[in-house]
């Protein structure tokens, strides 16, 4: 397939452009600024510019840009940049696809779990209600942006995606450092569960629900075992044969990220896979301990 990636130098995208390119697909780099030249498509997300001519031609479409939410303080400008980054960005891709004769297949566009918002202990299914607060509004808009590609017919896919593990970024490589030095611990009081999948998985996917014809809609991407902040932890620990004894208050954190962000990065969100696995979809890594033994190679 010629396959329309946006995000494609980030944390997930790098590593979706090698699996495609490993299974023989043509790559197109949407990309912000410069000039379009082979394989490669200039954009600008947050004003919603994309010439719809320089996706002639492409099978289907991963949309995976956007602002990192955690990235710095949410000041009122930083927030703007979150949500107009996606959702911007999101309408102009999902308009210039469905301008296209023939229209691609398929639009497989992230999202987040940031959809739930902070859920205590309940189960969450793809049919759970949205929360409440800045990010489940951000993510309302931002899956809502695909409309008009949907409404020409074009298969839609989701990704709530929960936290994406692996050493080479994004949570895993933030708290290595830390833990290996003896002195980690849990965040807040530890009791908020965590959605977690490892980015190999989180690839596979995508690749999957790039190529079920019947898949469309919101998909819960996590392993079926979220844990506890606490489990995490210990675990964390235990694999890397280090002590685990210094929590990290809510106060702490919000010393750089302000209260409201690290509010956020404490919301306890237990999301359940059901519609992913009953396309077939199989994970490799279910459980943590294994999973983070292989990722660390320990």
């Amino acid at each position: 397939m010629k396959i329309a990636i946006t995000g494609s130098s980030g944390f997930i995208g790098s590593a979706l452009v090698r699996a495609l390119q490993a299974r023989g697909d043509e790559i197109v780099r949407v990309v912000r600024g410069g000039a379009a030249g082979p394989g490669r498509v200039p954009w600008d997300p947050e004003r919603g510019d994309l010439e719809p001519r320089s996706l002639e031609g492409v099978d289907a479409a991963v949309n995976l840009a956007g602002e990192p939410i955690g990235k710095r303080r949410w000041t009122a400008r930083q927030k703007a940049k979150i949500l107009n980054g996606r959702v911007r960005g999101t309408e102009a891709l999902a308009r210039s696809l469905a301008s296209l004769s023939p229209h691609p297949r398929v639009l497989v566009s992230a999202s987040a779990m940031g959809y739930y918002g902070e859920r205590g202990d309940e189960i969450l299914t793809e049919n759970s209600s949205s929360g409440t607060g800045f990010l489940p509004s951000v993510c309302r808009r931002w899956e809502a942006a695909t409309s008009t590609a949907s409404d020409e017919g074009i298969r839609v896919a989701h990704l709530r995606t929960g936290l994406v593990l692996d050493p080479s970024g994004s949570l895993l490589k933030r708290v290595l450092l830390p833990f290996r030095v003896g002195v980690g611990g849990r965040l807040g009081d530890g009791t908020q569960w965590m959605s977690w999948i490892t980015r190999a998985d989180h690839i596979r996917a995508i690749l999957h629900l790039l190529d079920d014809d019947t898949a469309s809609g919101a998909f819960n991407v996590s392993s079926p075992d979220p844990v506890r902040n606490a489990e995490f932890t210990r675990t964390l620990a235990r694999v890397l044969h280090r002590p685990a004894v210094f929590p990290i208050p809510l106060a702490l954190i919000a010393i750089p990220y302000g209260r409201e962000l690290a509010s956020d990065l404490l919301s306890s969100t237990r999301m359940a896979p059901g519609r992913l696995e009953a396309t077939g979809f199989r994970f490799e890594a279910t459980e943590l301990e294994p999973a983070l033994r292989a990722l660390l190679a320990r």
